[in-house]
């Protein structure tokens, strides 16, 4: 019963990814279609982002209350009624309505759903998890790709609206499933006493280590949403690549994700999590560094690609470092601040490029992303470092 329930949150996982790099394939269009400014995206990001950041604050009270089990099921009904409703908006303004429960939505499941597999399961599990993630961040792109080639975008909105609805579903089917796998493998590892309601959110923040590990996810999110949000855009407007192309590549970004997740789940048998934390920001500086090379557009989409791979270990393995620097008790409490932190860093870092790029120019994209991952370096070994982590 418990390898039933890993299938159940790996589609979860799959699921949640479907959705979140839509917008930065369909925007070239749609922003034509609406008529308005390229870098009102960053708003439109944002917009998703808060209610996410307000869930996984509250993530800890929220899971106590309900379980993760019927958080997971709901979220993604959520957020598919979110996909839904965008697919047929009459204008871009009423976006940021139907971004509440997609926000909302995304940011329970995904704050409960880690916590869960960093606290219940091995490193492997947590880099696979993510690797589905990819495979949802990589499927996104590809469908909606099949319709931009025709000059549509919403029904490939509408197509992610249908499946996203049909796994919560299958969601709400096997909720038993859940209590079963508990049952059979009743321990500490499979209740909620790791989560302590009294701990505030201000403990979490005055516990040393937390503000540095937050400030990591923050701007390696930052990272990740330039790319996802903006890097097709880059890929058009300063390498000269058509819209159909240029979503390919983005695609082959969360494809390079995914594949080398998958490889990292294997070497966590091999490799330390601090040991491939460090290589895959290796990877990234050296791709950041040959962006600010004079490239031509191929050689630029091949180096973005690459840097996914470099991504690829980084997100969940801090994720499942949590529990082992602050202690489990406090995993979930302190979890949701680092997720309400990557949040923050996926909405206004997007948004502030955006604005900043479309009134100057988005050749400054590969300067940003090198910055981003020097914080991203220093801040990893900071928290290593004031946690004591013994490497």
């Amino acid at each position: 019963m418990t390898t039933l329930l890993l299938v159940i949150i790996y589609m979860t996982f799959i699921g949640l990814g479907l959705p979140d790099t839509l917008l930065g394939v369909s925007w070239p269009l749609m922003h034509i279609e609406f008529g308005v400014n390229e870098g009102m995206a960053g708003a439109m990001s944002l917009a998703i982002s808060a209610g996410t950041v307000i869930t996984s604050l509250f993530s800890g009270r929220i899971t106590q209350r309900i379980g993760t089990a019927k958080i997971t099921a709901f979220s993604v009904l959520m957020t598919g009624i979110g996909i839904l409703q965008i697919a047929f908006m009459p204008s871009i303004y009423s976006f940021f309505l139907f971004a509440i429960p997609l926000g909302l939505g995304a940011g329970a499941v995904d704050t409960s759903l880690n916590n869960y597999v960093s606290s219940h399961f091995k490193p492997r599990h947590m880099s696979w998890l993510h690797a589905l993630w990819g495979v949802g961040a990589m499927t996104g792109p590809v469908i909606m790709s099949f319709f931009l080639k025709r000059g549509q975008w919403r029904p490939g909105y509408l197509t992610v609206a249908i499946i996203l609805l049909a796994m919560s579903f299958v969601l709400f089917l096997t909720l038993p499933v859940w209590k079963k796998a508990e049952k059979e493998n009743y321990n500490k590892s499979f209740d909620n006493e790791n989560i302590n309601e009294k701990y505030s959110l201000k403990d979490g923040l005055a516990q040393k280590g937390v503000i540095t590990s937050m400030l990591s996810f923050m701007f390696y999110c930052g990272i990740e949403m330039l790319i996802g949000l903006w890097g097709s855009t880059y890929l058009i407007n300063i390498k000269g690549l058509d819209v159909a192309t240029a979503s390919i590549w983005i695609s082959l970004f969360f494809g390079a994700i995914t594949v080398a997740r998958l490889l990292s789940g294997a070497l966590t048998i091999k490799m330390k999590n601090h040991q491939q934390l460090r290589l895959g920001q290796g990877i990234i500086l050296l791709g950041c560094v040959a962006l600010l090379l004079p490239l031509s557009a191929k050689l630029a989409s091949i180096v973005i690609v690459i840097i996914g791979v470099g991504c690829a270990p980084l997100f969940p393995l801090m994720l499942h470092e949590t529990p082992k620097r602050f202690g489990a008790k406090n995993s979930q409490a302190i979890m949701g601040l680092e997720l309400a932190s990557a949040y923050t860093g996926s909405a206004f870092i997007p948004l502030v490029f955006g604005y900043l790029a479309s009134y100057t120019s988005f050749a400054m994209f590969p300067n940003v992303l090198f910055v981003f991952i020097l914080i991203v370096i220093v801040c990893t070994e900071g928290i290593n470092t004031l946690t004591k982590k013994k490497q």
